[in-house]
């Protein structure tokens, strides 16, 4: 159950989520000092109303497949993922549904619902069994797009364990490269896991994560052209 929590608490994070284009070499440099990640990162707090904007080839339902490449032999996660747009005509990530699928992977009916908050599109509240309840806040963010079969975007979360007792605290990034692979969409993902804030000197991270993970479209989603 203990490493189901955690694999929860980044699932969030990859599927949760906008801010001014980084130096076109700036995720790379930041993917470059992978694994020796420390904070603060250069990665501006987003406004209530900014979400993380995909390209057009996002557009649809997708089936993922998430391979740890830190435990190999592990059986992938298996889950799906919309992509759609907002009021504003922007693509971005179905965060509820995303949340939820991706929750239900990993946890079963020990995830009872995912709740978005109204005022803010980088806020949501995961409820659990037991009176246990995540709440998952992006406080940073960076997004570029290299080239038009490109996309790359690093995102800062502080994520708050509810539980009997003191809550528990965590501060994750999560850097990931998205490139076309034909009809498919083919993904990288890096993590890095900081202490709570104020718990130690220094801002390095604690631990580090790889994945690997393909994007198929489901029927009658195919990608846009």
């Amino acid at each position: 159950m203990e490493r189901q929590m955690w694999m929860l608490l980044i699932g969030l994070t990859i599927l949760l989520s906008g801010s001014p284009a980084w130096a076109q070499t700036g995720l790379e440099q930041r993917l470059n000092s992978w694994p020796d990640w420390s904070l603060p990162a250069p990665l501006p707090r987003p406004s209530n109303r900014d979400d993380l904007i995909y390209p057009h080839w996002f557009a649809g339902l997708w089936q993922v497949e998430s391979i740890d490449l830190d435990a190999p032999d592990d059986p992938p996660l298996l889950h799906q993922a919309r992509f759609q747009a907002d009021r504003r005509g922007r693509l971005v990530g179905d965060r509820s549904f995303n949340a939820t699928a991706i929750g239900r992977a990993l946890l079963g009916e020990q995830l009872l619902k995912v709740e978005e908050d109204p005022d803010s599109a980088n806020r949501q509240i995961a409820r659990l069994k037991g009176d246990l309840y995540l709440e998952t806040t992006v406080t940073g963010r960076r997004q570029e797009t290299p080239s038009a079969d490109t996309f790359l975007a690093d995102e800062l979360v502080l994520q708050i364990l509810h539980a009997p007792g003191p809550p528990r605290l965590s501060r994750i990034e999560t850097l990931s490269r998205y490139s076309r692979c034909g009809d498919d969409i083919c993904a990288e993902q890096w993590q890095g896991r900081y202490a709570s804030p104020g718990e130690s000197l220094r801002d390095q991270a604690i631990a580090q994560h790889h994945y690997q993970l393909r994007f198929t479209p489901l029927p009658g989603s195919a990608p846009s052209i």
